[in-house]
């Protein structure tokens, strides 16, 4: 395993959301989908763009100045690395396959709410690593925005008949 410089963090970070984006626009395209349904799918789709644009200004704001990373970055690199990997959109086309195989609504809403656990997984080890404020206060409210999609779509499969 080698270890990950910070752009490959945030290039990481910004295939995850892609890969959201793929998924939810996919999921869109059912037939089968209540209107509740469609419009909770619809805002999750809007904030992947959001939170890939908000990391690709991250990305171009590093190019002018050095995060500091915390003293142990090889393990967490290493952590990443395992993460990334077993990732549930991590080969390609995965996101496409989950959001057209599910059986049926409740089954698409569980494969939502496991890659948002995914995704909140990642980016909460990367927060704790990163020393840097300004990049921990951008993450943090990711987080927090991750968490909030996880909360919604696990309220959703309560109040909802699917």
């Amino acid at each position: 395993m080698g270890k990950f410089s910070i752009n490959e963090v945030i290039e990481l970070a910004v295939q995850i959301e892609k890969k959201g984006y793929t998924f939810y626009n996919k999921a869109l395209e059912r037939k089968n989908l209540s209107s509740n349904s469609t419009e909770l799918l619809e805002k999750l789709r809007d904030d992947e763009i959001i939170h890939e644009q908000t990391f690709k200004r991250m990305r171009t704001e590093l190019d002018q100045e050095e995060i500091t990373l915390s003293g142990d970055w090889q393990e967490v690199s290493n952590y990443l690395r395992t993460i990334s990997d077993s990732h549930i959109f991590n080969k390609p086309n995965a996101a496409i396959k989950l959001a057209t195989s599910s059986e049926d609504e409740k089954e698409l809403i569980e494969n939502a709410i496991q890659f948002e656990k995914d995704t909140l997984l990642f980016f909460n080890s990367i927060y704790e690593k990163i020393e840097d404020q300004a990049v921990r206060k951008i993450l943090k409210k990711i987080i927090e925005e991750e968490v909030l999609h996880v909360k919604k779509l696990k309220n959703f499969l309560l109040i909802s008949d699917v």
